[in-house]
């Protein structure tokens, strides 16, 4: 009976056909790509679509590539054990899609950039150039290890799946076509993806639905769980998640995500015009709200079906990221071809943000750490170098899966990544983008403080995890289970990893319950402050405010803001009638027009 624990059906063979046969399409479109573009074999059509992409796929494709499978699995867990107050995240997606596309997109777009670490060199030095890819490289590929691994775990204990196996053949698929089709093939699959995701989504909302008697027994049933008290405004910082965390916290997060993450700015600026770049932000936009709603109702679906047998709790399930995928095989295993649409949908979004990833490590390395060393390449040697280059970014990432699984939860452990890494990076951009003042040593500084601070709370919170005093997870019941034979398992720090689920260790020292109890969506918001605050003394007492000569293309202009582009109240006197109907969406990209990877950075670093 369903919602009553127990063992569940395994995969059918139309499960496994529908399997297949996604990750089959997806390579298919790889090679497609690759024929059709077979003459077009430049570096800008590789790494960048030759800078032609238009705004819906792309918009789409900056969804599906960090909406992955930790969002298919990770999300709906959250619900379940944490109640909808994650919800809240879609009024941070909101000023992170505004602010990204009104204030980065202009300067990024108009610097005809392919790297967005191009531009730490062009203001700062080349050393803060190489530290900031370095550091993005290490994030990218970690994150990604989890991304493969973790949905991979979760699946393969309910489909009986072999685990390595689909690691490695999740890997193999998008090497195939991030290495022969580039970023046109990335952005067209991911296109397709994020549909399957959400079919995914609908499929089990609906038919937990119908179990339910409709979706108003769900919503009734989830707020007698205390499920949907969402607006929790206690401004300690400790708590995990409150409105202030989410919305102030989660905003800054998602910022360094979306506006300095090469995987999402390589999107953008792939467009053929500034105003389809805007525009796919704002798409984007749409995309996560749908997708967040969608994974929350899953989860609050999960909820009314077992709130009174916790799969977790009954010894159904090892972790809480095993939930979704367990429901689906309790309440679908009926509807052949269904689960496998399910797994689908998680490994799509698994597909989609490992070759965002690899696609990206290759644009950042080839333009960040080759190019500027070996300047006499031709086109020719330069894509069979990025094809060699996914390849082995995609045999790396494959590789970290494992460092992956002493992560924890898939969708919190995927957030601090970026929290720990990107808030400094943040800091960064924003200490050059906004202050005339800051120099090179101040950036360096800057950087070297935001990364001590964030990586000692994160590391430190992996070792000493807060207590459920400071999670608040909520109650959950195993009254009418069938088995009760792992009710041993405790729920006090549900989003942990299995082996701190039943022990965290005797000895907490004082900084346990306070700083390393600080809410992990603080993270990029102490790396950012940190960043500018000690990059800008710094700076000040470097000579920072003798600086001339400074390309004032470098930093944010009036004229990058909504208010005064739109208001025509622009006092930049030095743009020409070309670069202003760029500026209000008129015009190609520029980056397109004589597009010469050898010679860009010489002519930009002329300008200084």
């Amino acid at each position: 009976m369903v919602g009553t624990g127990g063992s569940v059906a395994p995969f059918s063979e139309w499960d496994y056909v529908v399997f297949v046969g996604t990750i089959l399409g997806a390579a298919a479109v790889g090679l497609f790509q690759a024929i059709r573009t077979r003459k077009e074999a430049s570096s800008a059509e590789f790494l960048l679509g030759g800078r032609q992409m238009t705004a819906l796929p792309v918009g789409m494709s900056l969804t599906a590539s960090f909406m992955s499978g930790i969002t298919v699995i990770g999300t709906p867990a959250e619900a379940y054990w944490f109640g909808t107050a994650f919800w809240l995240f879609g009024f941070a997606y909101a000023f992170t899609s505004t602010a990204t596309a009104e204030i980065f997109v202009p300067l990024f777009y108009r610097m005809e950039i392919t790297s967005v670490y191009e531009y730490l060199e062009l203001r700062f030095s080349r050393p803060i150039r190489i530290m900031g890819t370095s550091v993005y490289v290490v994030q990218t590929i970690l994150y990604t290890g989890m991304v493969i691994y973790a949905p991979a775990l979760a699946l393969n204990q309910i489909t009986e799946l072999d685990l390595w196996g689909v690691l490695v053949a999740t890997g193999v698929v998008c090497i195939i076509y991030c290495s022969l089709g580039g970023l046109k093939a990335v952005i067209w699959t991911d296109v397709m993806q994020m549909v399957i995701m959400l079919a995914g989504f609908v499929a089990v909302i609906a038919r937990g639905a119908v179990l339910r008697g409709g979706l108003t027994q769900v919503w009734e049933d989830a707020g007698k769980g205390g499920r949907l008290e969402a607006f929790n405004f206690d401004p300690d910082p400790l708590k995990r998640h409150t409105f202030w965390s989410i919305i102030i916290g989660g905003s800054v997060t998602w910022l360094s995500i979306y506006a300095i993450n090469q995987s999402q700015v390589q999107r953008y600026i792939s467009c053929k015009t500034l105003g389809q770049a805007k525009l796919s932000l704002y798409i984007n936009l749409v995309g996560m709200l749908v997708t967040l709603s969608l994974a929350m109702l899953s989860g609050l679906t999960m909820y009314s079906i077992y709130r009174k047998c916790d799969p977790f709790t009954n010894g159904d399930v090892s972790t809480r990221d095993q939930l979704l995928p367990y429901l689906v095989m309790d309440i679908l295993a009926d509807y052949p071809g269904i689960p496998g649409l399910f797994v689908a949908a998680a490994y799509s979004g698994t597909l989609s943000t490992v070759s965002s990833s690899i696609n990206a490590l290759v644009a950042v390395t080839t333009e960040d750490l080759v190019l500027p060393l070996c300047k006499n390449l031709s086109q020719k040697h330069v894509s069979w170098m990025n094809m060699g280059l996914s390849v082995f970014f995609g045999a790396l990432c494959i590789g970290m899966a494992g460092v992956a699984s002493l992560m924890g939860s898939v969708l919190q452990a995927a957030l601090s990544i970026f929290g720990m890494i990107g808030g400094p990076l943040l800091g960064l951009y924003l200490l050059g983008m906004l202050f005339r003042t800051s120099n090179s040593v101040g950036g360096l500084a800057g950087m070297i403080v935001g990364l001590v601070l964030t990586l000692w709370v994160g590391i430190g919170s992996q070792i000493y995890t807060p207590t459920a005093e400071k999670t608040n997870p909520l109650p959950l019941s195993t009254v009418d289970c069938n088995s009760t034979a792992g009710q041993s398992a405790t729920t006090a720090s549900p989003w942990t990893s299995p082996v701190t689920l039943t022990s965290q260790p005797d000895v907490r020292p004082l900084l346990a319950d306070s700083w390393y109890s600080l809410s992990y969506l603080y993270f990029a918001l102490l790396g950012t402050l940190a960043t500018v605050v000690s990059g800008l003394l710094v700076s000040a007492m470097t000579g920072g405010c003798k600086q001339e000569n400074l390309n004032p293309d470098l930093l944010l202009k009036r004229s990058d803001l909504i208010c005064f582009s739109w208001c025509g109240q622009s006092e930049e006197s030095n743009v020409t009638e070309e670069a202003g109907r760029d500026l209000h969406m008129e015009a190609d990209n520029p980056a397109f027009i004589d597009y010469d990877m050898t010679s860009k950075h010489s002519e930009q670093a002329t300008k200084l």
